[in-house]
C-alpha cells in the first residue's frame, strides 16, 4: 500500500528512520506498515478502559485512517519504537537536579544516571540547573570552593558523548539556567567556543522582573539558590546585552519566559515549571514527558468555487474535518501515556506520566493552508486566521480531554 501524499524522498526518509530492521540493519517496512504498527500498539491501550464504546480494533482503524491521510503526524519515538523491546515511545523527558553530589535521588550524579538510561532508548531530557550552588561559593562538609553550574553541566555533556559513541540517536539534552543565578554570565558565553558542550541546547530562564529590570534600565539582583540572599547586582540591560551578543553569535542561548510559562500552568499545585524538553516545544515537570504530535493543516480544506475569482477554485477550512481530528489526536496521544513503556530502573518517569497524563498538541502546514486559502502569510487577516485556528484546536483538545477524564 502506497502512501499517495509522501513523495518518493519523503518515503525514504520515513522508512530509515522509522521502520523496524532486519538482523542485517536492513528496513523491512513500508511507510504504510509503519503507520499501521504505529495504530496497533497505541491503540491497545483502549484495552485498559472497557466502557469507552469502541473496541480497540475499531479505534486502530481510526488512527490509520488519520495517519495514513497524513491529517496528523505523531512524534518519531511513537512511529520508530511502537511494538519493539524497549517501546519508548516519547521523544523527551525534564529531570530536575538538586545541589547535591549523590546522597538523594534527585542529587546530581542520581539524575546523571536516570538521565543516561533514558537517554539509552532515544528519548532526549530537559534539566534545569538553577538549584546548583554558584561557583566559589562555600562548601560546609569540605571547606572547598564549588565549581558551579556549569562544570555539572559540562560534565553530563561528557558522559553524553562517551554513551552516543555506542551508536543510535544522538544524545539530546536542554540545559536551563534562570537569569537570577549568579553564574548567569558564564552560562551564557559557555557555548562560545565551536566544539564545547555539544549534546546541549542552552536557555536562559527570564523572568518578569528581570525584563522589567531592562525596560526601566534598571539594576537587577543575581541571587543565592538556596535562600534567596542576593549575591550581587548588575545592571539589567548589560546582561540582557550579553545574552543578545551570545545568541547572535552562535545561535545561544535561547530564551524562556518562566512566569508566563508558570501563568499558563495548569496544574501549579503540584510544581513550578522550570525546565523544558531539547528543543523547547513543552514545559514539563519533575520526570514528565511530552508525547507530541502535529496537526497537520494542509489536510484541513476542501474546494470551495468561485472564492478567489470567477471560474477558479478556491479553497476553505474544513473545520468539521479538523474538529474530529483534533479529538481523534488527543485520544491518540493519550493512549501514548498508556502504551509506553517506560524505563524500568526510573519508576519516577511512569509514574509522573501517569499523574498528569501531559500530552503536546501542536501544527505544521500552517503556511500551506493559508496559501490555498488565499491568506497572505504574515497579513492581519493570516494572523487572525492563525490565532482562530489555535483557539479552535485548544477548544476541541479541551472537550476531547474532558470526555475521555470521565471514562479514564
Amino acid at each position: 500500500m502506497k502512501i499517495t501524499k509522501l513523495n518518493k524522498n519523503a518515503a525514504a526518509i520515513m522508512v530509515n528512520r522509522y521502520s523496524l530492521r532486519d538482523e542485517s540493519g536492513h528496513p523491512v517496512e513500508s511507510p504504510a506498515e509503519i503507520l499501521m504498527r504505529t495504530a496497533r500498539v497505541v491503540a491497545e491501550a483502549e484495552n485498559n478502559y472497557r466502557s469507552s464504546g469502541e473496541t480497540s480494533m475499531e479505534i486502530r482503524e481510526k488512527f490509520f485512517e488519520m495517519l495514513y491521510e497524513m491529517r496528523f503526524v505523531p512524534n518519531g519515538r511513537t512511529m520508530a519504537n511502537a511494538g519493539t523491546k524497549y517501546g519508548q515511545l516519547a521523544n523527551c523527558f525534564v529531570l530536575p537536579v538538586e545541589d547535591d553530589l549523590g546522597k538523594g535521588t534527585d542529587s546530581i550524579f542520581s539524575v546523571l544516571r536516570k538521565a543516561i538510561l533514558t537517554l539509552q532508548t532515544g528519548g532526549g531530557v530537559g534539566f534545569s540547573f538553577g538549584r546548583i550552588r554558584p561557583k566559589d561559593a562555600s562548601i560546609s562538609t569540605t571547606k572547598g570552593k564549588a565549581t558551579g553550574a556549569v562544570s555539572f553541566i559540562k560534565v553530563y555533556d561528557t558522559a553524553f558523548w562517551v554513551i552516543g559513541q555506542g551508536g543510535g540517536r544522538r544524545s539530546a539534552a536542554m540545559a536551563v539556567l534562570p537569569v537570577w543565578h549568579p553564574d548567569i554570565y558564564e552560562f551564557v558565553r559557555c557555548k562560545a567556543t565551536e566544539g564545547q558542550i555539544t549534546n546541549f541546547n542552552i536557555s536562559v530562564g527570564l523572568t518578569d522582573e528581570f525584563m522589567a529590570a531592562v525596560e526601566k534600565d534598571e539594576d537587577f539582583t543575581l541571587r543565592h539558590p538556596e535562600n534567596g540572599e542576593m549575591y550581587r547586582m548588575v545592571p539589567a540591560r548589560e546582561l540582557f546585552a550579553e545574552i543578545v551578543k551570545y545568541a547572535h553569535k552562535n545561535g545561544e542561548p535561547g530564551v524562556l519566559f518562566l512566569d508566563a510559562a508558570n501563568r499558563s500552568n495548569p496544574v501549579p499545585h503540584l510544581y513550578k515549571l522550570e525546565a523544558t524538553n531539547p528543543c523547547g516545544e513543552q514545559f514539563l515537570g519533575p520526570y514528565e514527558n511530552c508525547c507530541l504530535g502535529s496537526i497537520n493543516l494542509r489536510e484541513h480544506v476542501r474546494k470551495e468555487k468561485g472564492t478567489r475569482s470567477k471560474g477558479q477554485v478556491g479553497y476553505e477550512v474544513d473545520w468539521n474535518k479538523l474538529a474530529e481530528t483534533v479529538e481523534l489526536s488527543v485520544r491518540f496521544l493519550d493512549n501514548v501515556v498508556d502504551a509506553n513503556k517506560y524505563v524500568s530502573a526510573v519508576p519516577e518517569l511512569e509514574e509522573a506520566a501517569h499523574k498528569v497524563r501531559r500530552i503536546g498538541l501542536s501544527v505544521m502546514g500552517l503556511s500551506d493552508m493559508m496559501y490555498m486559502t488565499g491568506v497572505r502569510y504574515g497579513s492581519e487577516k493570516g494572523q487572525e486566521l492563525a490565532s482562530q485556528i489555535m483557539e479552535f484546536i485548544r477548544y476541541h483538545s479541551m472537550v476531547a480531554s474532558m470526555e475521555l477524564a470521565q471514562v479514564r
